[in-house]
């Protein structure tokens, strides 16, 4: 039994490494960034959802009028969803137009960004393109012109890298950036190689107006950027990468805080993948489609190091069994070790391909920390009564400082 749980186990787990291995190799070779040429100056919409965001709502904002774009080409627009500080009084401060909704029942991003778009859209758009942008991020400063970029080369729907910005002190933090490069950057770039478009990743998205209007935003999970970019890809419009712009989040210091926000992914990951696991794979085989596979495979690939978690587990497992003398389990141990290489091939190269600074190397001392937190956090997810109602992420004390340098190499 045991042996049949342990195949079973290596060709799942071993495709899924092999497949990530493979995206990094594509994005190490496909790193080289698309040039920035003039191209016909479109109008934007920068919409930042936000509520109670007066911490970190100044930050965004300066550096959102400090982008590389002619200023009377784009307006900044803050949507005030259901705040009780001072947000929509910052905002207009910096010169951020800003709508204030109130509705306490309808709560949340999604909810929030529907709204917006109804405004803006109807009844006959002003703007080109409307990108959104977290209210706890900064910008790259050729960000609109990257997406001016994309959009003269026909791109409907952009997304850009979405990272995070480095905190050498605050060891969930600097993790969590590791996995923001694999996931939103290195992954992606390896996608576009093979001609897969990228999920949208909720920050540093852009929309030309046909697109909301063809594709009404009815997204209002947890993941609510997830399930908007699934409905895009079953419609045929493809979600492009831009990896040349970038917008960089600021991650919570504090655990607690990382806690509630992780619990709001990885909780709100679950029902969309069982809203739309089965129609990505009925789409690729029916059409067929290579595209709604790589996206079928891209949902219900667990966490990387949950599946890192899994293949040590396995190698100490049979290792133990190995030293105590059970003989036939010694071939497993290679084959568990083969696909720890392969997981390690996948981050190091993929690491080397987006650029990867040293105090990001040098977070991989906490991975045994932070697999425990998560264990723990799954363990807290398994015993509370699970909800679809959206939490905020508190925020912390925001240090003003200007945009930081792209640690993505381009």
């Amino acid at each position: 039994m045991l042996i049949v749980i342990q195949l079973g186990l290596l060709v799942g787990l071993g495709l899924l490494l092999f497949y990530l291995a493979f995206l990094s190799l594509l994005a190490f070779i496909g790193r080289r960034p698309t040039p920035i040429l003039p191209a016909r100056l479109r109008r934007f919409a920068v919409v930042v959802p936000a509520h109670n965001e007066e911490l970190v709502i100044e930050k965004t904002l300066r550096s959102l009028f400090a982008v590389e774009y002619p200023r009377e080409s784009f307006d900044v627009i803050v949507v005030a969803d259901n705040c009780r500080d001072r947000t929509a009084d910052i905002a207009r401060s910096l010169g951020a137009i800003v709508y204030e909704r109130q509705n306490p029942a309808l709560r949340g991003k999604g909810y929030a960004l529907r709204w917006c778009f109804d405004r803006l859209l109807h009844p006959q758009p002003e703007y080109d393109a409307l990108v959104v942008i977290d209210a706890d991020s900064v910008v790259s400063g050729n960000f609109l012109a990257a997406m001016n970029v994309y959009l003269d080369k026909g791109a409907r729907v952009i997304q850009c890298s979405d990272m995070v910005e480095p905190q050498p002190g605050a060891w969930n933090a600097e993790v969590t950036r590791i996995g923001f490069t694999l996931y939103n950057y290195v992954r992606p770039l390896g996608r576009r190689m093979l001609g897969c478009p990228t999920g949208l990743r909720g920050n540093g998205m852009c929309f030309t107006p046909d697109v909301l209007r063809q594709v009404p935003w009815q997204a209002y999970s947890l993941t609510e950027d997830l399930e908007y970019g699934l409905e895009l890809l079953l419609r045929g419009i493809d979600v492009v990468f831009a990896p040349e712009a970038r917008v960089m989040a600021t991650m919570p210091q504090d655990v607690k805080n990382a806690e509630t926000q992780r619990a709001r992914w990885e909780a709100g990951r679950f029902p969309v993948i069982r809203k739309y696991a089965g129609r990505l794979l009925a789409a690729a085989i029916s059409r067929p489609s290579f595209k709604a596979f790589d996206a079928w495979v891209d949902l219900v690939t667990p966490p990387f190091v949950n599946m890192l978690v899994a293949v040590l587990t396995m190698l100490g497992i049979n290792l133990l069994l190995w030293a105590v003398g059970v003989e036939e389990t010694g071939r497993f141990v290679w084959l568990w070790l083969a696909l720890l290489g392969i997981g390690v091939v996948h981050v190091v190269v993929g690491l080397y391909a987006a650029g990867a600074d040293r105090v990001m190397y040098r977070a991989f001392v906490h991975f045994p920390r932070y697999a425990l937190w998560k264990i723990l956090l799954y363990t807290s997810l398994f015993r509370r009564r699970q909800t679809q109602e959206w939490v905020r992420t508190a925020r912390e004390q925001a240090i003003a400082r200007p945009a930081a340098d792209n640690p993505i190499k381009q």
